[in-house]
């Protein structure tokens, strides 16, 4: 039986400006941090380095990208704002 790849959402919080966050999906949060504090997204480079603020595991890719877009809305940015400081 095959099992799905899990996946994780994760919200970094920038150490240079902690009014940024960033939230993003990956297979390997470690991996992910490391690109990002090397500059390897552009989206976020000006602003690092990252530290993770939280990560969730999710059973499949299919609903951790439902729980990062929904991150990405107002109320997802309210929820975050709420929940994780």
């Amino acid at each position: 039986m095959l099992f799905p790849t899990k996946r994780f959402v994760y919200v970094l919080r920038s150490i240079k400006d902690p009014t940024r966050r960033y939230v993003g999906v990956t297979a390997d949060v470690s991996k992910r941090v490391a690109a990002h504090n090397d500059g390897k997204n552009a989206s976020t480079a000006q602003w690092a380095p990252w530290s993770v603020d939280v990560s969730v595991e999710f059973r499949s890719e299919d609903m951790a990208a439902r729980f990062e877009k929904y991150l990405k809305s107002g109320a997802g940015h309210a929820f975050a704002k709420r929940h994780f400081g």
